[in-house]
């Protein structure tokens, strides 16, 4: 983490430097240092991906069950990322809108788990 936290500060860094002269240029920046960093992350993703596999085979769980809850994490990452980018860049209301479609996607994605816990339920009654 380290790291990637010296990584963010120097991209901010020069950013605001680079922003004075060149706002266009200070986005580049951003943009490769969020690409940069959200690549170092996601090989550490595997390793979360393999342990809830883990937990789903202790558990008896199909991995079809957990497939929605990494799909929904991972939209609400991209959302956040995404929705940041615009207001970054001076763009509040697509960033609104960028939230909006994520928490649609996100319950759209979500929608097969929550036929399951109906399901479970109405097995239960």
């Amino acid at each position: 983490m380290l790291k990637l936290a010296a990584i963010a500060v120097t991209a901010a860094l020069c950013a605001v430097v680079v922003r004075k002269s060149a706002a266009e240029l200070a986005a580049a920046i951003a943009l490769a240092a969020g690409a940069i960093l959200l690549g170092s992350v996601l090989s550490a993703l595997e390793g979360v991906r393999a342990f809830m596999d883990e937990l789903a085979d202790l558990a008896g769980l199909s991995p079809a069950l957990l497939a929605p809850v990494l799909k929904t994490v991972g939209i609400s990452i991209l959302t956040r990322f995404a929705a940041a980018l615009c207001r970054d860049a001076g763009e509040g209301g697509i960033a609104a809108f960028v939230e909006t479609a994520g928490a649609v996607s996100a319950l759209l994605v979500s929608l097969p788990l929550l036929r399951t816990v109906l399901d479970m339920v109405g097995e239960f009654l």
